[in-house]
């Protein structure tokens, strides 16, 4: 097994970083990686802003859920949709584009290359021994974030993700197991579906009663049902066409 590999299946989130701020270079090297990911036709649909202003960040953490992680770490990124250059383009070359940008294949598009482009900078990261966490958080208050952040229409942040030397040892959360996710030719049947749930179910029951002391003792299936029973950020629909996205 190669060292990406290992770095990949190694992975864990991190909720408290060291305050030792990252490198200029190092944010670089990040941010180059993310542009070497996979990118749909060459779209390049993304953007992504770091956020190094202390205040800027104090105010994200806020908006995000009071998460502390977001205002202490080495460094802050927000990654967003971002159409608003492919428009720019379309000008100087006296072009119309709106009816693919404001396409739900267009969307799709969109999150898609954020995402990738995101992946690669996580890796990288935690392949220089760092540590990463998402914050899908900012869409709790997505207007004031992209308020925040100055984002023009076309341009959707996404998620955030603080970076930076890990201050924690957390444990790694057991994943599916692989015939779950990973099935060949065809859809699997429901039982298998079931079978698979189950064991998952009282796998993830087991690390959250050992990691709590007994605290916390649900397995997924548990949390899955009672979280998504209730839906949240019902306002995305209405944010994002505001912002010209996913209208067609």
């Amino acid at each position: 097994m190669n060292e990406v590999i290992q770095t990949i299946l190694a992975h864990k989130s991190i909720r408290k970083f060291k305050s030792e701020p990252l490198s200029e270079e190092t944010v670089t090297t990040l941010v180059e990686c993310a542009q070497a990911a996979s990118t749909s036709s060459y779209q390049q649909v993304y953007t992504i802003i770091g956020v190094e202003d202390k205040e800027k960040k104090r105010k994200l953490a806020e908006l995000a859920g009071n998460q502390s992680y977001v205002a202490d770490n080495g460094y802050f990124f927000v990654f967003c949709l971002d159409y608003n250059r492919h428009l720019l383009a379309s000008e100087m070359k006296e072009t119309n584009v709106s009816e693919t940008i404001e396409s739900t294949e267009g969307f799709i598009v969109g999150t898609v290359d954020v995402a990738l482009a995101a992946q690669n900078l996580a890796i990288a990261a935690e392949s220089l021994g760092l540590g990463i966490v998402y914050i899908g958080g900012i869409r709790n208050n997505l207007k004031e974030v992209s308020e925040l952040m100055d984002c023009p229409d076309y341009v959707l942040p996404l998620f955030g993700m603080a970076v930076g030397y890990p201050d924690a040892e957390p444990g790694k959360k057991p994943r599916m197991p692989i015939e779950g996710v990973f099935h060949k030719n065809r859809y699997q049947k429901k039982e298998d579906s079931l079978n698979y749930l189950k064991q998952y179910d009282e796998e993830s029951a087991e690390y959250y009663t050992k990691r709590t002391g007994g605290k916390r003792v649900e397995g997924w299936v548990s949390q899955m049902a009672a979280n998504m029973a209730v839906p949240t950020r019902t306002y995305m629909k209405d944010f994002v066409h505001s912002k010209g996205l996913n209208k067609r």
